[in-house]
This record gives C-alpha cells, structure tokens and sequence, in this order.
C-alpha cells in the first residue's frame, strides 16, 4: 500500500498523510489520478534491510533445501551408470544441477558420504575412486 499511495504514481491516497503507514491509516481510490502512460511500472519500497542473522538463516535453510536435490541428482546418475568414477560422479551431478543452481564439489562430496552410510552406494574394494550403485 505504500508505494501505491506514497511513490512516484499515487494511485491511492492516504489518510494522514504521513511517509509511514500505521494500523490506522486509511487508503482510498485516488480519483484525480492521470497518467499519459498505457502501462507504467510501479516500484517496490523495501520495508527493512535484511540483518546478518537473517541471511545466514535463509542461507542455511537454503543449503538444507539443497541437499535432497544433490542426492537425488547422485542417484539419477548412479542408477543409470552403475558403476563410475569420484571424479566423473562430481561432474554429471554438477551437470544435472546446473539449471537449478550450482553446487560445491565438498558438498556433493559429503552427500556422497551420506548415500554411503545409508547404503545406497559403496565403495569399490579394489579401486576407492569407484562407487557402485547398491539396487
């Protein structure tokens, strides 16, 4: 309601009509209002500027959001290959991912690790570059 009633194109008006809006504040239709535009573009006023607790929030939920995606991704692959290389894994994973967003290596690393522990791939006995894809 702001920023229509307080911006550039004051398509409400507002009573009092102070630069902050209250729970007492009233908005009505601005029925002077003109503009020679067909369309115009109203901009956004941002509230508040996001504080470092919040960021590293949103960044963590945003990694823990992730992590299904990464393995879901190792196991699209795996399931297709069977058997493949560390190396080859990161890079097909990273492919997959890539319209979404861009992962770390370290991180697919340590979602590899967890697949491990809960035995959807092992390691190969003879060669520990080799992961093998547990049906």
């Amino acid at each position: 309601l702001q920023t229509l009633s307080l911006a550039k194109y004051r398509v409400l008006s507002k009573e009092p009509a102070t630069k902050t809006v209250s729970n007492g504040d009233r908005f009505m239709v601005n029925d002077s209002f003109t503009s020679k535009l067909y369309r115009f573009r109203i901009q956004t006023i941002s509230s508040s500027k996001e504080t470092d607790d919040q960021r590293a929030a949103t960044q963590s939920k945003i990694e823990g959001d992730r992590k299904p995606q990464i393995e879901a991704a190792i196991v699209r692959v795996m399931k297709s290959r069977r058997i493949l290389e560390h190396n080859n894994l990161v890079i097909e994973v990273m492919e997959q991912l890539a319209h979404r967003f861009s992962p770390a290596p370290a991180d697919i690393k340590s979602r590899i690790e967890s697949l491990i522990e809960r035995e959807f791939l092992h390691r190969d006995e003879t060669n520990q570059k080799l992961y093998r894809y547990v049906a």
